[in-house]
Order: structure tokens, then sequence, then C-alpha cells
């Protein structure tokens, strides 16, 4: 009985110790260098005046709104059934590009006409924020969207449009680089979230065969304003050569090596991301450019590369291409509104930012700090800004007298927000309102378009990518952003968050962990500050400093390895051993 009794508590021991968890320190040593950004430097700390709008809320209400065809109202409902059976023979659907866009709607163009910009990121904005737009009322529009897959032209990639007929229209088909290489990356994005969807993976490969291909054909040189991926040759013509085009091919390529292990599209991503690197001068066109960025900080902390990707942060940020002069992220105080960090032209009547443009850029930039956290500081103080900025852009929360059809925005039901927000009206009926105001440049797409149309459905459209990012926490003007939220195709991790704190004193910040024991990881101070954390935790945030917290398992084992931090096999930290 003896010996029994000795055996069962030397295995106790044994399995005790077997289990145990290495200790952990808790300590503030060490932080990680923080890199600043010229033009995030030049953004107010406490930008006034301040609300940050519910963009959950809001994605939500879209949806609900815009994808209900019984809507009633003048230029309601804002979806169409599309039977022309493009591409794939199912039926599809369009929303309205702008609220009563005469191109568009199911009376007009035979239907046809609508734009992936507005059905699929709408799709991929609910889906962020949690709608299973696979089933919804017994629809799925998840699977309509493949008949943006231009496979009837041999492009076989997503494109903005479904059928070249649509090219004398507007909308982007073989003539502008940016609307056929986002559409992919938007796709990219919504599928991530739906990987058994049927012909998803077929559409995903043939895409990154594309990409791949197009990428191999240029050698380096992006210097063209679109590419004919049918022929697989560069164009030329009036349209500004879209560098930042290898951004968007970089950013697929990788996705789809992460996807299916192809070691070919890693090769691709590379070989995409190397020639924007290349170049001398800031070719930011629309969107892409910052894609590049996030795929770098990806490729230096997955795949042990060592790119210095500064600059392309500096060509997002900076507003001075070399040939859409001044495009990238504006600063500054007009009349009291301060509306910096919106993404478009910062010279454009006095600066000109959009709607769609701004949300977009959240999708990369923000969870590129988890890969990188040395950015940590500056993405917080731009996405302070940037979602304080974009309420201007919503007509029931900007002044009447700052807006062009304040009259007709009852049409909006609350959901639709102007596509822009300028210095100086560029319409001659509206250049006695005094800056900001909001406007839109439907008016202008075609001739007899209702100023309605000012009201952009497409980019409000966008509004999931806020909504799956950003919340708040009991400070005010402290953000949560959710650095996993569009952080696609990757390896598992822990819920990780960037707070920063615009503040001229320290904030103590309260959130809710769950129920589960935590330690608390800062990826900054490059150390855990607490254990045992459950239900809600404390902490305190320097003025003018960001924390980035991952909530790792108390139990969980933590190791270093090749410069990482790990908690069991999960990475918390890529670069836990790098001198800055």
């Amino acid at each position: 009985m003896y010996k029994l009794n000795y055996i069962v508590v030397l295995l106790v021991v044994l399995v005790s110790y077997s289990c145990k968890t290495e200790p952990t320190e808790i300590s503030t040593e060490n932080p990680i260098h923080q890199i600043q950004l010229s033009q995030i430097d030049s953004m107010p700390n406490l930008p006034n005046p301040f609300k940050i709008i519910d963009f959950k809320n809001l994605a939500k209400g879209f949806d609900s709104l815009v994808f209900d065809d019984t809507q009633t109202g003048d230029y309601w409902p804002l979806i169409w059934k599309d039977d022309s059976r493009k591409n794939f023979n199912q039926e599809t659907f369009g929303i309205y590009t702008a609220m009563g866009d005469l191109r568009q709607g199911a009376e007009h163009n035979n239907g046809i006409f609508h734009e992936s910009l507005a059905t699929i990121g709408s799709v991929f904005g609910a889906t962020l924020v949690g709608i299973d737009k696979s089933n919804q009322n017994g629809k799925n529009y998840v699977s309509m969207l493949k008949n943006y897959f231009n496979s009837d032209t041999n492009w076989n990639i997503m494109m903005n449009n479904t059928c070249p007929e649509v090219a004398l229209l507007g909308g982007g088909y073989a003539r502008d680089w940016w609307y056929d290489v986002y559409p992919n990356v938007l796709f990219y994005g919504l599928a991530n979230f739906h990987p058994k969807e049927q012909d998803f993976s077929e559409i995903m490969l043939s895409i990154a065969d594309k990409f791949y291909e197009a990428d191999s054909v240029m050698a380096g040189n992006y210097a063209h304003s679109y590419f004919d991926y049918a022929k697989l040759e560069p164009k030329d013509s009036w349209i500004c050569k879209q560098e930042d085009a290898a951004a968007g091919h970089a950013y697929v390529l990788y996705a789809a090596y992460q996807k299916f292990q192809d070691p070919k599209y890693l090769k691709g991503a590379k070989s995409s991301l190397e020639a924007l690197l290349a170049q001398n001068d800031n070719r930011f066109y629309e969107i892409l450019m910052p894609f590049g960025a996030y795929v770098a900080a990806r490729l230096n902390a997955e795949e042990d590369t060592n790119y210095d990707y500064s600059k392309i942060l500096e060509w997002t940020f900076n507003g001075t291409p070399e040939c859409r002069e001044g495009w990238g992220v504006l600063v500054g105080n007009w009349n009291g509104y301060d509306i910096s960090g919106i993404v478009g032209s910062t010279v454009d009547h006095g600066g000109f930012g959009f709607l769609m443009n701004t949300y977009d850029a959240m999708w990369p930039l923000v969870p590129m700090v988890r890969y990188d956290q040395r950015y940590a500081s500056a993405i917080g103080k731009w996405m302070l800004n940037a979602s304080n900025a974009l309420k201007f852009f919503y007509p029931y929360e900007m002044p009447e007298d700052h807006q062009t059809i304040p009259e007709q925005k009852k049409h909006t039901k609350g959901v639709i927000a102007y596509e822009g927000l300028i210095k100086k009206a560029h319409f001659e009926e509206y250049e006695h309102l005094e800056a900001p105001v909001a406007i839109g440049d439907g008016p202008h797409w075609v001739k007899g378009n209702p100023d309605v149309s000012q009201f952009s459905v497409y980019g409000s459209g966008h509004v999931g990518i806020a909504g799956a990012i950003i919340s708040k926490t009991n400070v005010e003007n402290i953000l949560q952003l959710n650095l996993l939220a569009t952080d696609f195709y990757r390896n598992g991790a822990f819920p990780s968050f960037l707070y920063y704190n615009p503040n001229p004193e320290a904030k103590e910040v309260t959130i809710s962990v769950g129920e589960n024991n935590l330690k608390i990881y800062d990826a900054i101070k490059r150390a855990f500050i607490a254990e045992s954390v459950n239900n809600s935790f404390t902490f305190t945030i320097a003025e003018e400093q960001a924390s980035l917290l991952v909530w790792v398992p108390q139990e969980a084992v933590i190791s270093e390895k090749n410069g990482k931090l790990y908690a069991n096999d999960v990475v918390i930290d890529y670069r836990y051993s790098s001198a800055k």
C-alpha cells in the first residue's frame, strides 16, 4: 500500500511538472522603436469636433435596407435582379453605384450594368460584421458574385463588370488598371470566409495563375495603364501608368500561396512586391498601394525576408505621386472641422477625399501592425483621425450648410453617404458653400443623372471594414482596433488589438476579455503586462503612445524561436528579438 501511494504521488508530481507552463516575466523593458510618418505627424492628436459613429451597426443597417428589394420610396429599391447569365449560367444581382444612377437598374441597359465595387464590396462588408450572405432570406449572394468572373472574354479574372458591353457606360473595363485588379483583391477577401463555396477555389486559382503570368511577362516593369489578361500583354493609353497594380498582384498571390501552398505563388508575390519597391517615384493611383506595405510586412514576418517598405507607406500617405498629382491622405482643418485621415487628392480643389478609399485603406494598414509593430503609434493616430472624419460624409452627421443637397438626405434612409468631402465645391451651384463640403461626382458620370446621385451606394457598402475593425473603449478617444478582422489567409492567432492614446496624459483603459483565464502580452513593450486575467482588464497607456495587446491563454507555454515569440505554437510577436 505504501509503495502504491508513493507511485501515485510520484505520477501526480510528474504530470504536474509536464503540464507546468514556463514562468512568465512581467516587465516593461525593451520597448520596440516606433517609426513616425510625416503626414500622420501633421494630424491633430485630438481631432475636433469629435465623434466616432457606430460603424458596425451602420453596416448592418446598410445591409438590411440595400438588400431588401421591397423597399419603397424615391430611388428605392437599390438592388435588382440580373438574369443575363453572363459567364455563369445563373441569376445574379446589381446594386446601384449611386442613388438614381440612370445607367443602372433593371429598366436600363437590360439590367447588365452594375459594378463589383458595389456588389462584392457590399457582400464583403456585411460578411465582415457577421452577416451570412451565402444564406440570407433564401438567397446566396456570395455565389451570385461568380458572374463577375470574366470567362466569356478569356480574361479569367474577376472584373468590375460582367461583360465588355458596359465599357461605353463607364465602370472600368480594360482601360483603367485598378478597376481590373481590385475586384480580385475584394473577391479574395470575401472568399476567405467561404472556403467551400462551389467554384470559388477554381476561380481563385485562375486569378492567381493570371496574375502570376502577368507578373512574369512584365518582368519588373509595371509602367503601364493596364494589362490585357487574355492576351497577356501590357497596354498603354492616356490613363496614368499604374505601377501600384504590383501591390494588388502581390496581395492576391501571397493569399493564394497561403491557401494553396504552391511555391510559384510565393515567388510571384515576391516578384510583384520587388517591382513595386524598385520604383523610384510614387505611383499611388487609387487604392492598391497600401496593400504592398501589408504584404511586405507579412513576408518579412513569415518568410524571413528583409524588405524595407517604408517608402510604400510614405507614398501612401504623403500625396506626391508623379502621375495622379497629390493622391494620398489629407491633413487639414477646414473652418473648424478636422478632416485629417481621409484618402484622396490632397490638391484637387484644395483637397478631395473619398469615402470608399478611406474605408478600404483600413483593410491592409491595420493588420500590417500585427506583423510590424513599429508602426503601431502612427497607424493608431491615423485611424483615430480617419474614423472621426468619416462621419462628415454622412448627411445626418454633417451640418446642412456643409452639404450640397441636404434637402434630399431623406432618400438615404440613414445608411447612404456622400461620395466625397471637398474643400472647394467643383459644381458652380455649390461654390458658395464653406468647407468642408459633402459632395459627389455622380452628376458628372452621365448626362441627366440627378443631384441625388451624389449619394454613394458603392462607397457606403464598404462600411463593414470599419465596422469589423473599430470598437470603442471606456475612454472616448481611445479606440480598440481588431488586428485580425481583415488579416486573411493567416495561421492561427490569439485575439490581438491596437490601442492609441492621443491625450497629453496617461489613461487607464478597461476592456472586456471574456471568462477564460488569460495573460496579456504587449507587443510594443515586448513583455507580458498581466497574468490570470478574466472578465475585465484595466491597463495604462502612456500619453501619445500605443499598446498592442495579445490575449494569450494563461496555460500557454511561452518560447522563443528564430527571433519570434510563441505561445504554444502560435506566434505572438514576430519582432521579439529584433534590435529595434
